[in-house]
């Protein structure tokens, strides 16, 4: 059964988080306007737009993720702990007024239709390689332990986005990876700023070999 994709999206603002299509990201609600936020959503369509906030007060990025709730538990102390399964990016058109604890968007989807057909993707496999090659170098060098054994279990698709959400870059660099629309120039971007770490660091003519 096909997903309808809604127009009007309620959005969860979180700094230096992303995720993608096909991918899972567990978060711990426990501020009261989130979890009226939750749920509502659990009470409606299970939909929640996820979005990166700037630095300034209330200013979020353009570009999100849209993301199922699959799995939700009550704590006794009032938490709700969700799995949310990203489904779409999606473009703010613009902010909803409501008198609701949370915001609302108005967003569209139509810079990012491949994500809905994510598994026909074709992956340049040399691409991959080299990706995997400089991310075991570039997280060796931030001293970030990954069991690369589960990773390599992977399909290409989430190799490339597991690595985007779980590499400590900056806002801005994890939101040019979250905007850039075609698998592959993802891959690139990411290879890219990899590298650029890598070439940056003390110890440069030992990892970069």
């Amino acid at each position: 059964m096909k997903q309808v994709l809604p127009k009007k999206i309620s959005v969860f603002p979180l700094s230096g988080a992303i995720f993608f299509p096909n991918t899972n990201l567990p978060l711990n609600i426990f501020e009261k306007r989130y979890l009226k936020m939750i749920e509502e959503s659990l009470e409606g369509n299970n939909l929640i737009g996820m979005i990166q906030s700037k630095k300034f007060s209330g200013e979020v990025f353009k570009v999100g993720c849209l993301g199922k709730i699959d799995k939700h538990e009550r704590t006794s102390d009032g938490r709700i702990l969700i799995n949310l399964k990203g489904l779409t990016r999606f473009k703010i058109d613009k902010e909803v007024n409501n008198d609701k604890a949370f915001r609302e968007f108005m967003v569209n989807y139509d810079e990012f239709k491949e994500d809905l057909n994510i598994n026909v993707n074709d992956i340049q496999n040399s691409l991959i390689s080299e990706l995997i090659k400089n991310s075991k170098k570039y997280f060796y060098l931030q001293k970030i332990l990954i069991d690369w054994n589960e990773i390599s279990k992977l399909k290409n698709f989430q190799i490339i986005y597991t690595l985007a959400m779980i590499s400590p870059f900056s806002v801005v660099e994890k939101q040019k990876l979250l905007e850039t629309p075609n698998l592959n120039e993802v891959a690139k971007t990411l290879n890219e700023i990899l590298k650029f770490g890598l070439y940056d660091s003390p110890d440069e003519t030992k990892i970069v070999q």
